[in-house]
């Protein structure tokens, strides 16, 4: 990891909205205004006709713009080799897309703060390995040199934690809090429960659903309303693109109101044909109900994984834009035990004040003396040390010691290990004279490798002649801070290595990523 000249960010880059934020001089988080006068920019770009790049545009806009144009939640296709868009006969993959979200957000901010160099980039805890780097890349291709990946429960509650004064305050804060955060974003969901002291901040579970948010929470309104306006006029909204744009927003619109009202109207124009059907609140509740008891059993989950009782909860802490539905706090309440708090920083905001808070820290550490902070806000930053842990279980792919011809999941590293962490383990080859050793590297709980992901591979060859079956080989998989993983294999009789980053198929390389960082630059973003 290595500092450029410039400013140091944190972002937010989420599947509805996006943030960015630094810390002040004096030590407080800070969410930057964009060009628009808000602190939050949507994370939709529309790839008009005319050339024009515009991100976060307008309803307005949007409405009057082919539905093929417009691009949202790309963030759910992170890491899909298979998903493009096709625009001036290039093909734009997600990370590109983001990276132009990300390209509007730095340059906003610049216009507040001055050069921006370095960033620490948000994800969803349960984003794999090949989703990370993802996230990464785009970054890069934005120009950005992303000195950090960071889970976004783990910055809400940095965001939380300093706030409240306590983060890096052994003066005034003597003890320790267990908090339970609830994430419920646009298009993603985690549950983490983290323990606290005034120098140190520690994850001790997490769980989550990277296709589930305020998305899916709009989609059941739309096909509510499409169904009775189905029923009335005899065509669908939603088979229709641009009807079903249209309607979209005005359902997002509805979803909105219902956190503050008990009823709305939801206008829906299709075909030369219109109709208005009034929504309640406790209608939207129960055709939503299956997705509130999805959060609920992972928060029933994350609470057993950690070891921890409702009663041992200092806090519940709300972050994301979705958390203001009112049954959110109902659940939590009763599961938690606790009224929920969503007031010391604002759910929208608290990823990416937390990042900054993050990114505040690294800078501090690889500055020396040299920073634009107070000296108070320096020690402060100093003084904090953060464990995470993986969300996903890391294995190998071997032979079923009880069935050699069925290949199974051998688990290395269990979910929910602190991090960074390290293992070696001993396995052996199963035939006599083998020429080469392959090493499938698996993400996930299940025992059948075809029901978890295989994030890489890499093979040993050249191994001694006439090697014996049953000879030793030594496989060593760690996982560092950020989450980012490295393998090595050693075959011990011949002492031959074979190490790798994971070599994902599909993903991009060096060399795509340098055409597309040139490709972004030539593209000016509104």
């Amino acid at each position: 990891m290595k500092l450029l000249a410039g400013q140091t960010v944190g972002i937010d880059l989420g599947t509805t909205y996006s943030s960015i934020a630094q810390i002040g001089e004096d030590g407080s988080p800070l969410c930057i205004e964009n060009a628009e006068k808000k602190v939050i920019t949507p994370s939709v770009v529309l790839l008009a006709e005319d050339g024009k790049v515009i991100v976060g545009p307008t309803p307005e806009r949007i409405s009057v713009e082919k539905p093929e144009n417009v691009v949202e939640a790309i963030k759910r296709e992170m890491g899909n080799a298979d998903f493009y868009i096709v625009y001036q006969n290039k093909k734009l993959t997600p990370e590109f897309i983001s990276a132009l979200i990300l390209k509007k957000l730095k340059q906003d901010a610049e216009k507040h703060i001055g050069s921006i160099t370095n960033a620490v980039i948000t994800v969803p805890y349960y984003f794999n390995d090949v989703r990370r780097k993802a996230s990464q890349d785009a970054g890069r291709i934005a120009g950005l040199n992303v000195i950090d990946i960071i889970n976004e429960p783990t910055a809400a509650t940095l965001a939380y934690a300093w706030e409240k004064g306590e983060l890096g305050r052994p003066d005034i804060f003597k003890g320790n809090k267990t908090i339970l955060v609830y994430d419920l974003g646009g298009g993603t969901f985690d549950v983490t429960v983290v323990r606290y002291t005034a120098t140190d901040f520690r994850v001790l579970a997490t769980d989550g659903d990277v296709m589930l948010g305020g998305l899916d929470w709009t989609r059941r309104i739309v096909e509510h309303i499409s169904e009775q306006f189905a029923k009335k006029h005899g065509s669908n909204p939603m088979e229709d693109p641009e009807s079903l744009q249209v309607l979209s927003q005005e359902c997002e619109k509805a979803k909105r109101e219902l956190s503050s009202r008990a009823q709305t109207p939801v206008n829906v124009y299709h075909n030369g044909k219109s109709l208005t059907l009034s929504l309640t609140r406790g209608d939207f509740e129960r055709m939503t109900a299956d997705l509130m008891q999805r959060t609920r059993d992972t928060t029933e989950l994350v609470l057993q994984q950690a070891g921890i009782q409702p009663s041992d909860l200092d806090e519940v802490v709300l972050v994301g834009g979705s958390t203001y539905m009112p049954v959110v706090k109902q659940m939590l309440k009763e599961v938690c035990q606790r009224e929920p708090n969503g007031s010391v920083v604002p759910p929208e905001e608290a990823v990416a004040r937390g990042a900054c808070i993050h990114a505040a820290i690294l800078e501090a550490r690889l500055t020396g003396g040299e920073s634009r902070l107070a000296k108070a806000a320096i020690n402060r930053l100093r003084s904090v040390s953060t464990t995470d842990v993986n969300s996903h279980a890391l294995g190998v792919k071997i032979s079923d010691p009880q069935d050699r011809s069925r290949k199974i999941n051998h688990i290395m590293i269990p979910k929910n290990t602190a991090l960074p962490f390290s293992i070696t383990q001993r396995f052996v080859t199963t035939s006599d004279n083998q020429q080469r050793i392959h090493v499938s590297i698996l993400q996930g709980d299940a025992v059948d490798p075809l029901a978890c992901e295989q994030i890489g591979d890499f093979r040993i060859t050249g191994l001694p002649a006439n090697l014996p079956k049953n000879s030793p080989v030594e496989v060593t998989y760690s996982y560092d801070s950020s989450g980012r993983i490295h393998v090595t294999a050693r075959e011990l009789t011949g002492n031959r290595e074979a190490s790798t980053e994971i070599v994902r198929e599909k993903m991009q390389t060096e060399e795509s990523i340098d055409v597309m960082t040139g490709l972004a630059a030539g593209y000016h973003v509104e």
